[in-house]
């Protein structure tokens, strides 16, 4: 695997990895890269420096990285302006909210027929389940990012 720094015509830089360097030249040449800021098709390498690792740890302990001002943050702790806004999302989703897990294609489909009180739920569904409510005129939209009970 390798890991490269891309930027697309509008200078938005972020990162990818390939299984290797053809395979993205491979992927390059199709037309398969897209920008995974702005979603502009045009994409290329831009200049990077490998990461070596030296197997040390920061004092911070294994659960820290280095920061680009030299300073060691959680892995957790968002970096970028797109980190930040889904965290601020996720943050006013959960507080905004009712958590239904697994029950969430039944439950929006109560509170659009007036079975359960109204108010804003969110949870999981099967494809099919989310494809059913939205032909039925449920008003539904996918998250962004995964559940916390789902992630390690």
């Amino acid at each position: 695997m390798i890991k490269y720094s891309l930027r697309c015509r509008d200078g938005h830089r972020f990162e990818s990895w390939f299984a290797d360097a053809d395979a993205y030249d491979a992927l390059a040449r199709a037309g398969h890269l897209s920008c995974a800021v702005c979603g502009v098709a045009k994409v290329e390498k831009s200049v990077m420096a490998p990461r070596i690792g030296t197997g040390a740890t920061t004092s911070a302990g294994p659960e820290a990285r280095i920061a680009p001002e030299g300073k060691s943050r959680p892995l957790a702790t968002p970096s970028t302006p797109q980190e930040k806004a889904l965290a601020e999302l996720r943050s006013k989703v959960e507080r905004e909210s009712e958590y239904v897990g697994g029950e969430f294609a039944r439950v929006a489909r109560a509170i659009h027929e007036g079975d359960e009180p109204h108010r804003s739920v969110h949870g999981e569904a099967k494809l099919a389940e989310a494809k059913a409510l939205l032909e039925d005129g449920v008003p539904i939209m996918p998250l962004p990012f995964a559940s916390p009970r789902k992630t390690n």
